[in-house]
């Protein structure tokens, strides 16, 4: 099931939208919901994505009367088009699930900014055809499912304009896979982290290359080269659509109509819910939180040596998931 927010036309109140029938159908809508069942506990679900994907049996019985209601009606005008954050993230962890990246990406950060080692790293991967010792992941990656903490607050949806940091000269874009927490979990296996996962949502983790590699030598970070913008798609699809196909998910990168990048979610060296499962050890996760793959490889700059400029509109594409345009601002 395909979901989004919606603001409703002629109010200041919001509604989970579903798509039903080939069109958007706004749950909240007058057209659908008498006013006698307003006071109805469940009916605050019909405005929250959050709650919407934590839904019970109650909440199923809910919708289908309601989708019933809709029929052919027409709901153009029943709700403001304008793309909206489908949900604030409590909180934003950003794994690095896939070894192909980690490795390639290092290379790019050697071609960028250490150009005089490449013909050294060049050599070695020629006589030995195995990637250089140093590009691979630590010891800990191939151990632990490990992540950053990210801004929750700055993201961005759909259509909107990401801001350039004065501080950074190498703005660079990263594909991934959002997933949308919706039951609470603390000390979860693998099994009970997957139970917890309520739907999937397009992300694009903007970096600022140049500062995030001394900040990441510094042994912290990574900080500024991350927190000043996220991005992720203004729709949401239930958790029932994708699992069944998760690891075999076509991608694609467009930058102002040219291809750059294509991928697919197979072969991540831990398993998405063996990644939410090590987000909990230790500590509570809650419904609202948002945790990402991590780059699905060949889909960001510093792999293939395609950096954003000011004024770029680039479309990340998630098969069965979505799109997410967003353009890039002035310096």
């Amino acid at each position: 099931m395909k979901l989004k927010r919606v603001k409703l036309t002629g109010s200041d109140d919001y509604s989970v939208a579903v798509w039903h029938n080939g069109r958007w159908v706004p749950l909240k809508s007058d057209l659908l919901v008498p006013v006698e069942e307003k006071n109805d506990a469940i009916y605050a679900a019909l405005g929250d994505i959050i709650l919407f994907l934590q839904g019970s049996t109650a909440l199923q019985e809910k919708l289908r009367p309601i989708l019933d209601r809709a029929g052919d009606t027409d709901f153009t005008d029943a709700y403001d088009p304008a793309p909206l954050l489908p949900f604030q993230p409590l909180s934003f962890r950003d794994f690095m699930l896939y070894e192909k990246h980690v490795i390639d990406a290092g290379k790019g950060f050697v071609r960028r900014f250490m150009p005089k080692l490449v013909p050294i790293i060049s050599a070695f991967e020629s006589i030995t055809g195995k990637p250089y010792p140093k590009l691979r992941p630590k010891k800990i990656w191939y151990e632990k499912p490990i992540y950053y903490m990210g801004s929750h607050i700055n993201f961005y949806t759909e259509g909107e304009t990401i801001p350039w940091p004065a501080y950074t000269r190498a703005l660079d874009y990263e594909l991934e896979i959002g997933m949308v927490i919706a039951k609470p979990l603390h000390n979860a296996t693998p099994q009970e982290a997957l139970q917890a996962i309520g739907g999937f949502t397009v992300v694009n983790d903007f970096s600022a290359r140049d500062v995030q590699l001394p900040e990441m030598m510094s042994g912290f970070g990574p900080v500024k080269a991350k927190n000043f913008a996220n991005a992720m798609g203004s729709v949401v699809v239930t958790a029932d659509e994708i699992l069944p196909q998760l690891d075999k998910l076509s991608v694609r990168v467009r930058v102002n109509g040219e291809n750059w990048g294509k991928g697919s979610t197979a072969g991540p060296y831990h398993r998405f819910e063996e990644a939410v499962a090590y987000a909990s050890a230790g500590e509570r996760i809650l419904p609202g939180e948002l945790m990402a793959t991590g780059t699905i490889p060949g889909c960001s700059g510093v792999e293939t040596g395609q950096w954003l400029s000011p004024g770029d509109r680039i479309v990340l594409e998630v098969d069965g998931i979505g799109t997410l345009e967003n353009t890039i601002a002035e310096r």
